[in-house]
C-alpha cells in the first residue's frame, strides 16, 4: 500500500527477427500515424542546402567589328543560293565520297545547287580575263593615237558642263571604292583579332566543358552524400531515444501527475505543518502547567498562612474573609480531548511518509527515459543496420547513372585542348602572314584611291577656264597625270584582286550556306544526327536508352539550361522511385510492429487504506474545537490576587494586634509578588498559546480542501493512467517513427528533386556550341566574307573609276594642239524698210 506500486518495463516481445528488416523503431507505416498529428517538439527533418551551381568563364566575346556588313553580305549570298539546305545532297556525297567524281548524275545535281555560286565565277572569270586584255587594247589604242590618246581636245559650249558631270561622277565613284576599301581595312583586322582570339576562346570553351563534366559527378555524389547525413541524423535521435521518446512519455504523463502530485505534497507539507503546531502547543501547554502547578503551590502556601491568620482568636472581624479565601486558587490543568484526536490523526497520516513515497513516483517518472533505452536497445541495433542498407541502397545511383562517359569525353577535350595549344603558334605565323597580304591588297586598292583623289584635287585648283589647253597649268597637267596613273594601276591590278575575290567568295560563301546557315537553325545538328553518318555518335544506344535523342532535342534543352535528367532521357535507365522509395519497407515493418507488445503498467496513486486515513483526517480535522482550551486560557487570564490582598490590608489596618496587622499585611504583600509572576509568566504563555491555538485552528480548517482536492485530484489522474497509459505510450512511439521516417521522406523528395532539376543543368554544353559558332562563323567567316565582299565592291566600281578617270584626266592635262572656240556673234546690217507715197 502506498502512493504507487512497483511497475513492470516495456516488454518489446516476439523474435528479434522483428527488427530484422527494419527501421522498425523509424519507419512505422504512415496507416499507423494518420490518427496522430505531427508533434511540435520533433526536430524537424530540414531539406539539404540546394545546389550550388558552378560559375563558368564568358565565351561571348566581344563579337565582330564587321557586324555591319552581315545583313548586306547575308543578303548577297541568299540571293546567290537561294535553295535549302541540302541535306540530301550531303548525305549521298558522303555516303558514295569514293565515286564521286564518276557518278554524273551526283555532279550535275551538286552542279545545279551552286549555280548562284557559278554564274558568280563565271562573271568573275570575265572579268579576270577581259580586264587585262580591254587594258591592254586600249594602251594600244591610245599609243597609235586613238582612243583619247591624241593630245588634242576640241573646245565646245558644252565642254565645262561635261567636265563637271565627269568631275563629280568620278568623285563618286571614288568615294565609293574608297568606303569600300575601309570596309577591307576594317574586315582585315576583324578576321585578325577573330584569328588571334580563337585559341583563347576556345580554350574558355573547352574549361566550361571540363568543369561541367567534372561538376556533374561531384553533383551526384553530394546528393548521395547528403543521405548519409540523413542517416547519421537519424542514428543520433535513435541512441537518443530514450531523452526524445521517454520524454515525451513523460511531458504526456505529466499533465495529470503533477497535480496530484502537487496536492499530495502540499497535504504533506500542511499535515507537517499541523504536527509542528500540535507539538508547540503540547510544549506550550507543558510550560504552562508547569507555571501554574508551582504558582498554585505558593498560592496554596499563603492561603495556608492566611488561614491561620484568620483562625487567630486576636484577629477582629476575620471570619468574614473566609469566603473570599476560599476563592483564592489558579486552578488544576488545562487539556482538550479534541487535540488528542487531532494528534492522533496526523501522526497515522504522517506514519504513510508522504514524502518518500512523492520521491518513489518521481523516482520512477524521472527513469522512463532511461527505461525507454533499456527497452529499445535491440531495436535500435537492428535499425541501424538496415539504415546501413537503406544507404548503400541511395548510394547505387551513383553506379546506375553512366557518370563514366563523362570521363572519357573529359579526357578527349583535354586532348582536344593541348592540340589547340600546340598550333597556336603556327596558326599565329600563318594569320601574320594573311594579315600582311589582306593589308597589301587594301594598300593596292588605297593606291587608286589616292590617285584619283590627288587628280580630283590637283585638277580643279590648276585649272582656269578660259587657259588654251596648250597651256594648262603643272598643277592641272599633274592632275590629269595621277587620274591616268588610278586608272592604270586599276587595270594592272584588279584582275589579280578579282581572283582573290574570287576565291574567297566561293570559299567564305559556301562556309557560310553550308555551315553557318544551318548550323544557327539547327539544320547541321540534323544532319550530323543522321543515322550511320558518324559512327558512335548515336546518344541513345550509346548511354543504354530504350529509344534515341536527337541532338536538336538536346541542344534545346541545353538551350534552356535544362538538367541531364531530361535532357539525356535518363529516367530511362534509372528508376529513381525506386532507388529513393522507404516507404516500400512499411507494410513489413508495419507487421513487425503491430506483433510486438508494448505496455506500460499502471500506478496505484493512493490505496484505499491511505484515502480512508486522509478522509480520517480531514474529518477530525474539522471536528477540531479549542473552545475548551480557550475557556480554560480566559479562566487562567481572569485570576486576580491584588482583590484578596486589598482585602487583606483593610482588614489588617482594622486590627488592634500589631502581630496580626502585620502578617495580615505580610501575606497581602505575598499574594501580590504571587500576582506580578502570574503577569510575568503566565499571560505571556497564555499569548504565545492563544497565537499557536489559532495558526493550528487556520491550517486545521484547509485540511478538509486540501484531502478534498487530493482525493479529487488523484482519481482522476488515476482514471487517466488506467485508460490511457497504452494508449500514451503507443501514440508517443508512433510519433516517434513518424519524425524519423519524416527524414528519408523530406530527404528522398528533395534528392528526387535535385537530381531531377537541378544536377548537371547542361547550359555549358550549348554555350560551348554557340561559342564555337560565333568564333568560327559570327567573327572569322563574317570577317572573311566582309572581306571579299568589300574587295569585290571597289573591283566593280573599278571599271566607272576607269571610265571618268581617263575621260576626265583630257580636261587637266597639257594638250600638244591648241583649239580656241570663238563665241562672238556677228551682226549684219538690215536695211530699214522705208514707205513711198504715189
Amino acid at each position: 500500500m502506498g502512493l504507487c506500486e512497483s511497475m513492470r518495463g516495456w516488454r518489446w516481445q516476439g523474435s528479434a527477427a522483428v527488427f530484422r528488416a527494419g527501421v522498425g523503431v523509424l519507419l512505422l507505416g504512415l496507416s499507423l500515424a494518420q490518427s496522430v498529428p505531427p508533434h511540435a517538439t520533433c526536430p524537424a527533418a530540414a531539406a539539404p542546402q540546394s545546389l550550388t551551381q558552378p560559375h563558368y568563364q564568358d565565351t561571348e566575346g566581344e563579337g565582330t567589328i564587321v557586324g555591319f556588313m552581315a545583313a548586306l553580305v547575308q543578303s548577297f549570298l541568299h540571293t546567290v543560293q537561294p535553295n535549302p539546305f541540302p541535306k540530301d545532297l550531303i548525305l549521298k556525297i558522303v555516303k558514295d565520297i569514293d565515286q564521286v567524281h564518276s557518278n554524273q548524275e551526283l555532279i550535275k545535281e551538286t552542279l545545279v545547287y551552286e549555280v548562284g555560286f557559278l554564274v558568280c565565277a563565271a562573271i568573275g572569270v570575265l572579268y579576270i580575263v577581259l580586264m587585262p586584255i580591254v587594258g591592254f587594247f586600249l594602251a594600244c589604242c591610245r599609243c597609235c593615237g586613238n582612243c583619247g590618246g591624241k593630245m588634242y581636245q576640241k573646245q565646245t559650249s558644252s565642254i565645262h558642263c561635261r567636265r563637271r558631270t565627269l568631275y563629280w561622277s568620278a568623285f563618286i565613284t571614288t568615294v565609293i571604292i574608297l568606303a569600300g576599301n575601309i570596309c577591307m581595312f576594317k574586315s582585315n583586322e576583324a578576321l585578325n583579332v577573330s584569328v588571334d582570339q580563337s585559341p583563347v576562346e576556345l580554350n574558355k570553351t573547352i574549361d566550361n566543358i571540363n568543369n561541367f563534366l567534372i561538376v556533374v559527378p561531384q553533383q551526384v555524389d553530394y546528393v548521395v552524400n547528403e543521405s548519409s547525413k540523413t542517416v547519421q541524423e537519424v542514428t543520433r535521435n535513435l541512441d537518443g531515444i530514450g531523452s526524445q521518446l521517454g520524454t515525451e512519455i513523460q511531458e504526456r504523463l505529466r499533465g495529470t501527475l503533477d497535480p496530484a502530485l502537487r496536492s499530495v505534497r502540499l497535504l504533506d507539507q500542511e499535515a507537517v505543518n499541523i504536527s509542528v503546531n500540535l507539538d508547540k502547543l503540547n510544549s506550550s501547554l507543558a510550560q504552562l502547567q508547569s507555571s501554574m502547578d508551582r504558582l498554585q503551590a505558593n498560592v496554596t502556601a499563603v492561603k495556608n498562612q492566611i488561614n491561620q491568620t484568620l483562625s487567630n482568636t486576636n484577629c477582629t472581624g476575620c471570619n468574614a474573609l473566609h469566603p473570599e479565601l476560599q476563592k483564592l486558587t489558579l486552578g488544576t490543568s488545562i487539556s482538550s480531548p479534541s487535540l488528542n484526536e487531532l494528534k492522533s490523526a496526523v501522526d497515522e497520516v504522517n506514519k504513510t511518509n508522504l514524502k518518500s513515497k512523492i520521491k518513489e513516483v518521481e523516482d520512477y517518472f524521472n527513469s522512463i527515459p532511461q527505461r525507454v533505452t533499456n527497452e529499445t536497445k535491440d531495436a535500435v541495433q537492428n535499425s541501424k543496420q538496415l539504415l546501413g542498407d537503406i544507404e548503400k541502397q541511395i548510394s547505387q545511383v551513383t553506379n546506375d547513372i553512366p557518370l563514366s562517359a563523362l570521363t572519357n569525353v573529359s579526357d578527349t577535350l583535354d586532348q582536344v585542348q593541348r592540340e589547340i595549344v600546340k598550333v597556336t603558334p603556327e596558326i599565329e605565323k600563318v594569320e601574320q602572314i594573311r594579315w600582311g597580304v589582306g593589308v597589301l591588297l587594301c594598300c593596292v586598292v588605297l593606291l587608286v584611291v589616292v590617285c584619283n583623289l590627288l587628280g580630283l584635287v590637283l585638277g580643279p585648283l590648276g585649272l582656269t577656264s578660259k587657259t588654251d589647253p596648250t597651256k594648262r597649268s603643272c598643277t592641272a597637267d599633274c592632275g590629269g597625270t595621277f587620274f591616268m596613273m588610278g586608272a592604270g594601276f586599276s587595270f594592272l591590278f584588279c584582275w589579280l584582286l578579282m581572283i582573290v575575290v574570287l576565291v574567297l567568295f566561293l570559299l567564305g560563301g559556301n562556309i557560310y550556306t553550308l555551315l553557318c546557315q544551318p548550323w544557327n537553325n539547327g539544320q547541321l545538328l540534323e544532319l550530323i544526327e543522321t543515322p550511320d553518318l558518324i559512327p558512335g555518335l548515336e546518344i541513345g544506344p550509346a548511354l543504354g536508352l530504350k529509344t534515341n535523342i536527337s541532338l536538336p532535342d538536346v541542344y534545346r534543352d541545353c538551350e534552356k539550361n535544362q538538367p541531364l535528367w531530361t535532357t539525356l532521357h535518363l529516367y530511362e535507365i534509372v528508376n529513381l522511385e525506386d532507388l529513393l522509395n522507404v516507404s516500400k519497407y512499411t507494410e513489413q515493418i508495419q507487421q513487425y510492429f503491430e506483433d510486438s507488445d508494448i505496455t506500460l503498467s499502471t500506478i496505484t496513486l493512493l490505496s484505499p487504506e491511505v484515502k480512508k486515513q486522509l478522509i480520517n483526517f480531514s474529518t477530525t480535522a474539522q471536528d477540531f474545537d479549542s473552545t475548551a482550551i480557550t475557556q480554560q486560557m480566559n479562566n487562567i487570564s481572569s485570576i486576580n490576587l491584588n482583590t484578596t490582598a486589598d482585602e487583606l490590608d483593610k482588614l489588617a489596618s482594622n486590627q488592634t494586634d500589631s502581630n496580626i496587622k502585620e502578617e495580615l499585611r505580610k501575606e497581602a504583600r505575598d499574594l501580590r509578588l504571587i500576582q506580578s509572576d502570574i503577569e510575568t509568566t503566565i499571560t505571556p504563555q497564555l499569548e504565545n498559546l492563544n497565537s499557536t491555538i489559532k495558526s493550528l485552528r487556520s491550517t486545521a480548517e484547509k485540511i478538509n480542501g486540501t484531502v478534498g482536492e487530493v482525493l479529487s485530484n488523484v482519481e482522476v489522474a488515476q482514471d487517466f493512467l488506467n485508460t490511457n497509459t497504452t494508449q500514451i505510450v503507443e501514440t508517443e512511439s508512433r510519433k516517434f517513427l513518424d519524425c524519423q521516417l519524416h527524414y528519408f521522406v523530406v530527404y528522398a523528395d528533395w534528392a528526387n528533386l535535385t537530381i531531377t532539376q537541378q544536377v548537371g543543368r547542361c547550359g555549358p554544353v550549348a554555350g560551348a556550341v554557340d561559342s564555337v559558332e560565333i568564333i568560327l562563323c559570327s567573327n572569322m567567316v563574317e570577317s572573311l566574307n566582309a572581306f571579299w565582299f568589300s574587295l569585290g565592291w571597289c573591283m566593280i566600281f573599278f571599271i566607272p573609276s576607269i571610265i571618268f578617270s581617263i575621260k576626265l584626266a583630257k580636261y587637266y592635262r597639257k594638250m600638244k594642239y591648241s583649239d580656241v572656240y570663238d563665241d562672238r556673234i556677228i551682226m549684219n546690217h538690215i536695211p530699214r524698210a522705208q514707205m513711198k507715197f504715189t
